[in-house]
This record gives C-alpha cells, sequence and structure tokens, in this order.
C-alpha cells in the first residue's frame, strides 16, 4: 500500500475520531464577531480590506487554498526540461518509483509550508512587530513567525523545516522572506527536493475582506536553473477554528515498502505514449520522461507520474 493512502487513511481516520468525540468541543461553526455580514447573516467576503490603527491590510483570519491537485503535487509543473537539475530529477524520479516511502510525512515530519498554503487551513495572527501563522496541517500542525520589526535574516542560521523569516510592506503587499531551510524537505508531495540554499520570497495582497492573492517565489540555484514563481488565491473562511493535527502513526514506518523495484525500459514505456480520449471526448496525454510516463488531462497543466 502506498505511502500517500497509508497518510491520507490515517488523517481521515484522525479527523473522523475527532470530530466524533470532540466536536461539541470545537468552534467549528461559531459566529464570529467583528465579521461584516450580508442582511441574510453570512459573512460579506467583498467588504472593503480591515487595515491596522497604522493604516496597513489586516491579514488575520483563518484563510484556505485553492485546494488539492495542483502545485502541491507538483511545484515544478511550469518549468521546462531541463530548469530541473539534472541531481534533483533523478531524485523526483526515484522518490516517485518508491511510491513517496521515504517523504518526510510518512515519518511524521513537516511538509513545507508552500504546500500548506495550497491544501490547508491557516490561521493568521497580526500585531505590530510580528505575525504568526498557524498551519492545520496534514501530518502535523506547525507555524511560522515572520518578523516585520526591520530585523534582518540571519546571516548563519540553524536550519529548521520551516526557514526563518523577515517581512515587510510595499504599499498594501505583505513581502516575507525566508531562508534557512535544511535539506530534509521535499518541495511538493511528489518528491522534487531543495538545499539548504532554498530562497522562499511570498507576496500578501488582501483584495477585500474575504479574498487575498498570494505569489510565491521559489530560488534554489543548486536545485533549480531560474528562480520561478506560482499564484494561488486564499479565501477567508470565518465562523469556524482549527482542529488539532498530530501525527501518530510512526508504528506503521516498517511495513511501507515503497516500489517494487521492477524497472520497465524506456523502449517499451514508450509504446504507451499519445492521446487517448474518454469519458465523451475528454483527452488524455502520456508522454514519457525519464522511466516514467506523465498523465495529463485535458487542458489541465498538471502531470501526474504513473507508476
Amino acid at each position: 500500500m502506498s505511502t500517500k493512502f497509508l497518510r491520507a487513511a490515517s488523517f481521515v481516520t484522525a479527523i473522523a475520531s475527532l470530530l466524533g468525540h470532540h466536536a461539541s468541543a470545537q468552534w467549528l461553526d461559531y459566529p464570529a464577531p467583528g465579521i461584516p455580514r450580508t442582511p441574510d447573516g453570512k459573512p460579506n467576503l467583498i467588504a472593503p480590506t480591515p487595515r491596522t490603527s497604522d493604516g496597513t491590510p489586516d491579514l488575520a483570519g483563518i484563510w484556505t487554498g485553492p485546494g488539492a491537485g495542483s502545485y502541491d503535487r507538483n511545484i515544478a509543473r511550469d518549468l521546462k526540461p531541463g530548469e530541473v537539475q539534472p541531481w534533483a530529477q533523478a531524485i523526483y524520479q526515484q522518490r516517485v518509483l518508491n511510491m513517496a516511502k521515504d517523504s518526510p510525512r510518512a515519518s511524521c515530519l513537516p511538509d513545507p509550508f508552500v504546500y500548506y498554503h495550497a491544501v490547508d487551513v491557516a490561521r493568521i495572527v497580526q500585531s505590530p512587530g510580528v505575525i504568526v501563522m498557524l498551519y492545520q496541517g496534514t501530518t502535523n500542525s506547525v507555524h511560522r513567525t515572520i518578523f516585520t520589526d526591520g530585523r534582518p535574516l540571519p546571516v548563519d542560521p540553524n536550519p529548521t523545516w520551516m526557514g526563518y523569516s523577515v517581512g515587510h510592506w510595499q504599499g498594501d503587499t505583505l513581502v516575507v522572506d525566508t531562508t534557512g531551510f535544511n535539506d530534509r524537505g521535499w518541495l511538493d508531495i511528489e518528491g522534487h527536493p531543495h538545499t539548504e540554499a532554498l530562497h522562499i520570497t511570498e507576496r500578501y495582497r488582501r483584495r477585500d475582506f474575504g479574498h487575498m492573492d498570494l505569489e510565491i517565489t521559489i530560488d534554489d540555484p543548486k536545485t533549480f536553473t531560474r528562480p520561478f514563481s506560482l499564484k494561488m488565491p486564499k479565501t477567508l473562511t470565518p465562523d469556524t477554528d482549527l482542529i488539532e493535527s498530530i501525527c501518530e502513526n510512526d508504528r506503521s514506518v516498517p511495513h511501507m515498502l515503497g516500489g517494487t523495484g521492477a524497472k520497465v525500459s524506456p523502449a517499451t514505456l514508450s509504446k504507451y505514449a499519445g492521446t487517448y480520449e474518454f469519458d465523451h471526448g475528454i483527452l488524455a496525454h502520456i508522454t514519457i520522461e525519464g522511466e516514467l510516463l506523465f498523465l495529463q488531462i485535458g487542458a489541465n497543466p498538471l502531470k501526474l507520474p504513473v507508476v
């Protein structure tokens, strides 16, 4: 059984248990004060952007990303062939073939915060000089501290999973720079690696009360041949709360076998490449890269590796 399925099954079971036994203790459906509302009592997500006492946009609130199935699976999906360094491409392909057996989440370790932005729920707490981001998480609830008090990034930090973040305002946009990562994380589910040279820049712009634009730039010259950016919308989710997520499934790790070790020659794989039609004219495009076949459905740019 694949690591991804085990993790998903474990998480669903954990959440079901939480909801079944502690729902009454959670504020999952509680009208929050200070929320502008429409005449029918629903949150007015197109109300004006709230601001702090110093006039900057107030980003506080619980936010959700666009959901699974995009950059969370393949952060490099918009890159051209050759823009991932050869060593990193080889590791990526091997991790796919091994069914993510050695992924951090398989050992109850954190996912990268880029992944959390895409698929998980996060609370932003904003105060003068510091912003805190609390991620509900898939394997573990994690947090980040973003200092906005003018301090520089540390010169020689002890590497960490979430890195070290400092932010400043450019007009109504919060710009956050993060460095000091360790090299143990995966940038996405499929296994793109990174090095300790990773530098992530985030740009947050709250368009109105309930909508925020987030642009993330990945710069790791040891892993990629150029910096690249990805955009994802964030939507405010008022009148709810985060659920604690704790990973306690380490006992399953010895039973995760990963890939079968079987090798299929490029000549054999090439026989499957092409365009297939299914389900009322929807097209599936099969391409080959190295030892993997990739599936692309319709106009969706996401290519899914086939094992």
